[in-house]
This record gives C-alpha cells, sequence and structure tokens, in this order.
C-alpha cells in the first residue's frame, strides 16, 4: 500500500514564503504524476498544481507565478515552494500521488491527509 505524508503547512502573513512537500512511502514501480489540491470550506477540492514523471507541470491560474514545483524525475519526495502568498490560497492542501505498483500493473491513487496553510492579510 503506498501511502502519502504532507508537510510543511503553517501561518504566513500575506507576501511569505512556505514549501510544502509530499512524500510517498510503500512499495510502488513508478510514481508518474504529483498533485497538491486545496480545499476551503464550503467549496469542492480544486487542484493547485501538478508535476508528471516527463518533468512536466501546470498551475491554477491563480497560483502561476507564484508556486514552482521542484524537479521531479519520478523520485518519492516532492517539493512544492509557494512564494507571495495571499489570503486567497489558506486552505487545507492535500498530496496526491499516482503511479504503478508493479511494471504490469495495477495503478496506486494515494492521497494524504492534509496540510493547512493560513494566510494573513
Amino acid at each position: 500500500q503506498v501511502q502519502s505524508v504532507e508537510s510543511g503547512g503553517g501561518s504566513v502573513q500575506a507576501g511569505g514564503s512556505l514549501e510544502l512537500s509530499c512524500e510517498a512511502s510503500g512499495t510502488l514501480y513508478v510514481i508518474i504524476a504529483v498533485g497538491w489540491y486545496r480545499q476551503t470550506p464550503g467549496k469542492q477540492r480544486e487542484q493547485v498544481a501538478i508535476v508528471r514523471r516527463d518533468g512536466s507541470a501546470d498551475y491554477a491560474d491563480s497560483v502561476k507565478g507564484r508556486f514552482t514545483f521542484s524537479k521531479f524525475n519520478g523520485q518519492k519526495l516532492v517539493y512544492l515552494q509557494m512564494n507571495n502568498l495571499k489570503p486567497e490560497d489558506t486552505g487545507v492542501y492535500y498530496c496526491n500521488v499516482r503511479g504503478y505498483l508493479s511494471i504490469s500493473g495495477p495503478t496506486f491513487d494515494s492521497w494524504g491527509q492534509g496540510t493547512q496553510v493560513t494566510v494573513s492579510s
């Protein structure tokens, strides 16, 4: 079973920075994508950023230019640098790791427990 654990959340003032990390554990064959999702009260969980094994990444329009993934080539530990944080970035951030358990499958889809990010104005 693959587990994902987030860390790095906290409370900062607007304009500050945080670095989130997502670490997968367990036996797996390959990680194909790591995504970060944000959930705020009364809203659906939304994708903030995703990075793929080929190194390509996508970011939500609201965080483009402010959030950046560390270099990713399928390793189990991935970092998301969040700069110039805004109050609207506040929420619980969840890490999602997807990949294959073996060379012939099956796939796995692992969610972490979430880490709180609070940005005050």
